[in-house]
């Protein structure tokens, strides 16, 4: 029996001679003259994206780099203020809380939109049809005792400046494809169950764009969470420049409460 292994890749080898990535050759066909944004694509479909595809991507990687003192954004700063020697260890925090409130919406409302859309039988022809389809999504997600991933925003009230803004990159790439078409029908539908009318948010449009695209939705969150990267290393930048962790710590370490223990009533867990 041999002893010999083969472990198959289309992705990055190297020689002593040379290093190649996706079948180019890294150093003259790949350096230089290949995005980093259509290379992330690339690496995940392994097939070179066309220029529409590329613009909706990164679109999607702008919408979702930064927004603010987030968790994960915080958790960055304190995390490093910890450990400054720790640099990976801080971006790891931040990205750990990629979940379903923040980042992971992108997924949650990727995955939701595919499952509608994989049992409504033929696609709807018309904005009435998808209106029905969208309104039947929401009264079973709702009588399920289930959230809809992508609506609502705890600041953004009204509009999320980047959900039309993602729409009309879409359209005018012609990618503008089934979820989108689910997701703008939500939007316009979920007041009728609902009671109150919420913003489409961008984490779910982003969601939505990507899985239009084709790619997997085992991903998604992975791509909300290579945008964020580069959000926490700006987040970190800015932390050396204009430090707010150690005040953010004070914050709480100074002005926190005592108060008695409250024991749980069942023993141990929360009901």
């Amino acid at each position: 029996m041999s002893d010999e292994r083969d472990y198959p890749t289309a992705l990055g080898a190297s020689s002593r001679e040379s290093i190649t990535l996706l079948g180019q050759d890294l150093a003259r066909e790949v350096m230089g003259e290949v995005g980093f944004g259509e290379l992330a694509f690339w690496l995940a479909t392994q097939r070179r994206p066309e220029p529409g595809e590329v613009r909706v991507f990164e679109a999607v990687l702008a919408a979702l780099a930064d927004h603010g003192f987030t968790p994960t954004a915080i958790v960055t700063r304190l995390t490093y203020l910890s450990a400054p020697d720790s640099v990976q260890g801080a971006l790891a925090a931040g990205l750990l809380g990629g979940g379903s409130r923040f980042l992971g919406v992108t997924e949650d409302c990727g995955r939701f939109l595919h499952d509608v859309l994989a049992a409504c039988g033929p696609l709807p022809s018309d904005d009435a049809g998808w209106d029905a389809l969208a309104l039947d999504a929401v009264r079973e997600r709702r009588a399920a005792g289930g959230r809809i991933p992508g609506l609502g925003h705890h600041v953004h009230k009204d509009v999320d400046p980047r959900t039309p803004r993602l729409f009309a990159i879409a359209a005018e790439e012609g990618l503008y494809g089934p979820h989108l078409s689910l997701f703008a029908a939500i939007g316009r539908v979920h007041p009728k169950v609902l009671g109150r009318t919420l913003p489409l948010n961008g984490a779910g449009v982003c969601g939505a764009a990507l899985a239009d695209l084709g790619l997997p939705l085992e991903l998604l969150r992975a791509f909300a969470l290579l945008a964020r990267t580069a959000g926490l290393i700006g987040q970190l930048a800015e932390e050396l420049r204009n430090p707010v962790a150690h005040d953010i710590f004070l914050s709480v370490d100074l002005n926190n409460r005592s108060i008695p223990p409250e024991p749980l009533a069942d023993g141990g867990t929360h009901g």
